[in-house]
């Protein structure tokens, strides 16, 4: 079992640690109150080549896997900067393309992956459904050589950045009548395609909409795989690295905060010594770094186990992944915050600012809840229960 990461992931980490300081926390909270993208750093990290690490060299990306995207995920986030579009557009859409898509379909749109010209949000989550693709009530119908699409999502990340939006649907196969998922990648500016931007509580300079799709056409090219069987498991291969991407942004904010907090309270004098000197400081800070690094560990492994193709495995361990990492990140942040005292709840200190992007790491995008419940049926053994 070896914990180092090769020389190229080494390489990775530090480039990427270094391009996240250059814009920082300040830059990425600007972006977020004046109601802007952050652009620059996307255009930057594309341009170096750090958002195409996983997409297959022959597209023009990487090589690499979702452990080199986890790395980028990581350390931007590290560096006070947490993209979720990385989550939405290289981990789900970049990896469902390249694993399920049609040769025409990868050719179509790996390169724009690959150099980070081209973004694509994921649609699978309904207001009546959430994220249950059993009761998913957005339908494909074929109509002639085109498919047309119904129905409406809820919290769509980055719809107003994004060139194309992979939407999650059900469609009756053709030989048996039963519904099941079909994935269709759709044009952001598709005639009957509308959204509605949902106003959140979270300092993030990425937003969230309502979608809504109302008798959208598409040509027959546009349903991934170019079969509805290849639904089902293209769904999935973009789901374990959602998690995985998500967990490693959510520990890199945890990192950010501690680093944050610990300088402070190292510099902070109170009654002659060191605010970190004391017991009721010090012990809660290493309490959530414990945690921190246990949540590496497993975002890690999961990520290993993905790219080797062990894809059982990598969902029991891309659940738990996420799991420790939003658990472990929200105790960072509080904990930061704690300790900065009233200055904690300033914008100027920052650390404030990430406290709710990473309380709705403990629901999205998938609750903890439901990672339990999974971890009780799938892990020991239990009845399903819900």
């Amino acid at each position: 079992m070896d914990f180092d990461l090769t020389p190229e992931q080494q390489l990775l980490r530090d480039s990427v640690a270094a391009l996240g300081r250059r814009f920082g926390h300040s830059y990425y909270v600007d972006k977020a109150k004046a109601g802007e993208h952050t652009d620059e750093l996307w255009a930057e990290a594309a341009k170096l080549g750090y958002l195409g690490v996983g997409v297959p060299t022959e597209y023009g990306g990487g090589g690499g896997g979702i452990t080199e995207l986890a790395i980028v995920s990581e350390e931007l986030a590290a560096a006070g900067c947490p993209l979720l579009l990385i989550v939405v557009s290289p981990a789900i859409a970049a990896t469902v393309i390249a694993r399920h898509g049609t040769p025409e379909q990868r050719t179509a749109y790996l390169p724009g992956f690959a150099d980070g010209t081209l973004k694509c949000c994921f649609a699978i989550t309904e207001p009546d459904a959430g994220s249950n693709f059993h009761r998913l009530a957005t339908v494909a119908r074929r109509d002639g050589d085109d498919y047309v699409l119904s129905g409406r999502k809820v919290f769509i990340s980055g719809v107003d950045e994004s060139a194309y939006v992979l939407v999650v649907a059900r469609m009756a196969d053709e030989r048996s009548g039963r519904l099941q998922p079909a994935l269709f990648v759709v044009p952001t500016d598709a005639p009957g395609l509308s959204t509605t931007k949902i106003d959140m509580e979270i300092v993030s300079p990425e937003n969230q909409y309502m979608l809504f799709l109302d008798d959208v056409r598409v040509p027959a090219d546009a349903l991934v795989g170019g079969s509805v069987d290849a639904g089902l498991p293209a769904l999935f291969s973009g789901l374990n690295p959602e998690r995985i991407t998500v967990a490693a942004m959510g520990i890199g904010t945890a990192r950010y905060a501690l680093e944050r907090a610990s300088s402070y309270v190292a510099g902070r004098s109170v009654w002659g010594r060191p605010v970190g000197s004391h017991q009721g400081v010090a012990h809660p800070l290493a309490h959530a770094a414990v945690q921190v690094e246990l949540a590496r560990l497993m975002i890690a492994k999961a990520a290993h186990l993905y790219d080797a193709g062990r894809d059982v495995e990598a969902g029991v361990a891309a659940n738990m992944a996420k799991y420790a990492s939003s658990e472990a990140a929200v105790l960072a942040v509080d904990t930061a915050i704690q300790v900065h005292g009233g200055n904690g709840m300033t914008t100027e200190y920052g650390v404030a600012t990430l406290m709710g992007g990473v309380r709705a790491g403990r629901i999205a995008p998938v609750s903890r809840e439901m990672i339990l419940n999974f971890v009780a049926q799938h892990v020991l053994g239990q009845e399903k229960s819900y």
